[in-house]
């Protein structure tokens, strides 16, 4: 395995983007490496929509989304993410091509992130950000399945 020293996990808040920030926390310290957490914060409309999110406009929005990372990393006990250095990011657009973009600007060497194992017509109807990702990411990629997830027949 190679020495990551960049370790992005992006985080929606739900249980499976926890259980994968406690994976890149453990792989942080195995590997002394930086963790980059970034949650996107998604338009409610269109894609275009996102021209129109105004920073200044919607502070408070932006500040309780900010105030939701720092919460995500206060709920791990500190011997778990350990004492290497946690950069902490909001951005805003579709998830996928903003963690793909973000670890291009970054160099991050790892992507770390959950999936909802989803399956079928959800998977179909929703598409997956997790395969997306592994798709287009210029990096390494570790998706954490969730605890519970479906297995082949």
């Amino acid at each position: 395995m190679s020495n990551f020293s960049r370790i992005l996990v992006p985080v929606d808040f739900s249980d499976n983007s926890m259980d994968a920030l406690r994976q890149a926390c453990d792989l942080g310290r195995r590997f002394d490496a930086e963790i980059h957490v970034v949650h996107v914060l998604e338009p409610w409309a269109p894609a275009a929509a996102v021209d129109q999110f105004v920073p200044d406009r919607d502070k408070e929005l932006v500040a309780r989304e900010k105030a939701r990372i720092n919460e995500a990393l206060e709920a791990l006990p500190p011997a778990e993410w350990g004492p290497q250095p946690v950069k902490r990011e909001l951005v805003v657009g579709m998830a996928a091509p903003e963690v793909v973009k973000y670890a291009e600007q970054q160099g991050i060497e790892l992507i770390v992130l959950g999936t909802h194992g989803r399956t079928g017509l959800a998977r179909w109807f929703m598409g997956s950000v997790a395969e997306k990702v592994v798709r287009f990411a210029p990096c390494a990629v570790l998706v954490v399945r969730p605890a519970e997830a479906p297995t082949a027949a």
